[in-house]
């Protein structure tokens, strides 16, 4: 099975720092599903990780993302080098945008060099090219570039690890009693035209972009998992088939 992970700024951000301790985590994770399956993570926080660098330059104007953008993304990418390298993994970098999608020799150029790092056991590492896509640096938060990348570059599954622990039958935030909906076959569409709302400085998604790749795969035929990026024991009971998963399943 093609696997496709994708973690979110909240969960690589700690203290305004990335945590090293959760970064090890989700590769102690990802080398665990890398024995069995095909990995290709997909990962925020290049905004955040630049501020931990260069803690000048503001979130708040395009121009300062997209140099935070340049600046965090070596340090991310050194950060997981390492950590997988611990693992005796190698990982490769791929920044794309939303036009190498809609380019059939772009998409297909980049799908050639995912299956060759796949068949190596390399695992590839992709994040949105922001410096050069602003749209996407505003409002993507990489929820649907995820989603592109499990459904062009032939996945079987999306993992959405997130601080958001699944899609509830109500707004947590304002009732206690919402639960999680374990299940998810159809999106209402008035769910999916909600204004985005972050809980994160640096992110820029929240449930409805995660709602948005969701309805994208199931429409395609593919499934999507939302759980937090916390507690890794969520994502490992479902790839496990344990019923008592805790997130939410779209099919």
């Amino acid at each position: 099975m093609r696997v496709v992970v994708k973690v979110g700024s909240s969960v690589l951000i700690d203290n305004d720092k990335l945590s090293v301790e959760r970064i090890g985590k989700l590769v102690d994770f990802l080398q665990d599903l890398h024995q069995n399956h095909e990995v290709i993570l997909v990962s925020s926080g290049a905004v955040a990780a630049g501020h931990t660098v260069v803690p000048t330059l503001s979130n708040k104007t395009t121009a300062d993302k997209q140099a935070l953008a340049a600046v965090g993304q070596t340090v991310l990418i050194r950060k997981y080098r390492k950590k997988f390298e611990e693992h005796n993994i190698h990982v490769a970098q791929l920044l794309l945008t939303k036009d190498d999608f809609q380019s059939f020799a772009h998409s297909e150029n980049a799908k050639t060099a995912i299956n060759t790092l796949l068949e190596n056991k390399i695992v590839p590492i992709i994040n949105e090219n922001d410096c050069v896509v602003v749209d996407e640096l505003l409002r993507g938060d990489n929820d649907f570039l995820s989603a592109q990348v499990t459904e062009y570059f032939g996945g079987d599954l999306l993992i959405i690890l997130s601080d958001i622990d699944g899609y509830y039958d109500k707004n947590p935030r304002e009732f206690s009693d919402a639960k999680i909906l374990k299940v998810v076959s159809e999106i209402p569409k008035e769910e999916l035209e909600q204004e985005n709302t972050p809980n994160f400085e640096f992110a820029t998604g929240g449930i409805v972009t995660k709602l948005k790749a969701a309805d994208f795969l199931m429409k395609n035929g593919k499934k999507m998992f939302l759980t937090t990026g916390f507690e890794l024991s969520h994502a490992k009971d479902f790839i496990d088939g344990q019923e008592n998963y805790k997130g939410t399943l779209f099919c």
